[in-house]
């Protein structure tokens, strides 16, 4: 299944796609795509329904984030091999995990924010998951059976306020840095997640231009690996790290400004389009 949220900022209606790439309204069936029904016994229920029974929405809607009201945005860095040569870093032993401001979450199409004071803009395409199942102390196995979808988004990162102090997280957390979607994708339907494309262009130049095959940790291990450290309920997300072809990776560096255009997507996941304008 592909599921969506749909409406203006605040009042989005839960949705899925069906197979000819129409929108159908669940709203009539679940409030939101959230924590509640993220859950494997609400994804089955949703996937014994007919699409052709729900409501076709008409026209080009907006589309918001993916999933509503999560409880936790984490975040893993330097998770490509390819990426982490790139900035100089040297492969991580363990997972780098900090975390975004759920504040930070936006529409796969919303505009990116330039920050007041912002002068190291960047961009990252990464594959993130949802957290279906309660996870505490969880072996690989069973934190790959508590993925509830895949979906794309993009780490939008500020340099100068990430690079600051040894902690990322005010360079990842500001408003409109942790655009998603533009639809959560159940595990059934995403193909290899281990061998998936992504690419990311900015004015039309192709900057990233990856695949997942060089993830060093994949999404269950880091499941798991969280589950050590803290409690995952349903809604939490988790995003896994970018390809190499970041901003800061360039020579000289290049940065995002006001006016720029950022295109980015994943096979399979669907892709995103945002312009970055003033906050």
């Amino acid at each position: 299944m592909k599921l969506l949220r749909f409406g203006p900022i605040g009042s989005e209606k839960p949705g899925l796609l069906d197979a000819a790439g129409n929108i159908r309204d669940l709203s009539g069936i679940i409030p939101d795509i959230d924590g509640r029904t993220v859950t494997p016994e609400s994804l089955a229920r949703l996937r014994a329904l007919d699409p052709a029974g729900l409501p076709l929405v008409e026209g080009t809607p907006r589309l918001g984030a993916c999933v509503a009201r999560p409880g936790k945005f984490v975040c893993i860095g330097l998770n490509y091999a390819d990426h982490a040569a790139e900035t100089g870093a040297a492969i991580p032993d363990e997972p780098i995990v900090f975390m975004k401001a759920t504040s930070a979450l936006s529409g796969p199409n919303d505009p990116i924010l330039k920050p007041r004071g912002s002068t190291k803009l960047d961009w990252e395409v990464e594959l993130a998951f949802v957290v279906g199942s309660d996870c505490r102390y969880v072996d690989e196995a069973e934190a790959a059976a508590a993925i509830a979808g895949y979906f794309v988004c993009n780490d939008v990162s500020e340099r100068a306020f990430q690079l600051q102090s040894s902690q990322w997280d005010k360079g990842k957390g500001c408003d409109s840095f942790g655009p998603i979607g533009p639809w959560l994708v159940t595990p059934d339907e995403t193909g290899d997640i281990g061998n998936l494309h992504m690419w990311l262009e900015v004015n039309g130049k192709r900057f990233q231009d990856g695949t997942t095959s060089t993830m060093i940790f994949r999404p269950a291990f880091i499941l798991s690996y969280l589950s050590r450290f803290m409690s995952l309920q349903p809604g939490d997300i988790v995003t896994t790290g970018t390809p190499p072809g970041v901003g800061l990776g360039q020579n000289p560096n290049v940065w995002l400004n006001s006016g720029d255009r950022v295109s980015l997507g994943i096979a399979g996941l669907g892709e995103q389009h945002q312009l970055v304008v003033d906050a």
